[in-house]
């Protein structure tokens, strides 16, 4: 999963440097992936493409493998937290703003911007709703 998230985040988080995920690996290794749910989307080769995680109805993450991208397996995910795992809040990283518009396709609305992410790094993370 982690070798999963860090092709992911480096074909998708322009505003990261190489530098900057390189010191998120260690961050996500800590994780402890048994706090929340996580499920794992596979190809007809039994090969990981997706992950999804919640946590009391928040999209914590969703993460496809970079040549995935753009195939509906994100879409598949969303529909799945939305409708079996209620999910009705994500938190997303304003400078991927092709991820804030995938999310706005599926309704959800910004309702509040913080100027800093979890680590507290000086990337604004807007909080979105349904």
């Amino acid at each position: 999963m982690i070798v999963l998230w860090e092709r992911s985040v480096r074909a998708t988080h322009d505003f990261l440097t190489s530098g900057d995920i390189d010191g998120l690996v260690p961050l996500v290794q800590g994780i402890d992936f048994n706090t929340f749910e996580v499920y794992c989307a596979f190809d007809e080769m039994d090969e990981m493409v997706g992950i999804l995680g919640v946590a009391d109805h928040k999209l914590e993450m969703l993460f496809l493998e970079p040549k995935q991208i753009g195939k509906g397996i994100g879409k598949q995910l969303m529909q799945f937290a939305m409708k079996d795992l209620a999910v009705d809040k994500v938190d997303v990283n304003e400078g991927n703003p092709k991820a804030t518009e995938f999310y706005k396709r599926f309704g959800f609305k910004v309702y509040d911007r913080t100027p800093l992410d979890d680590y507290g790094n000086p990337y604004p993370i807007l909080k979105m709703r349904l």
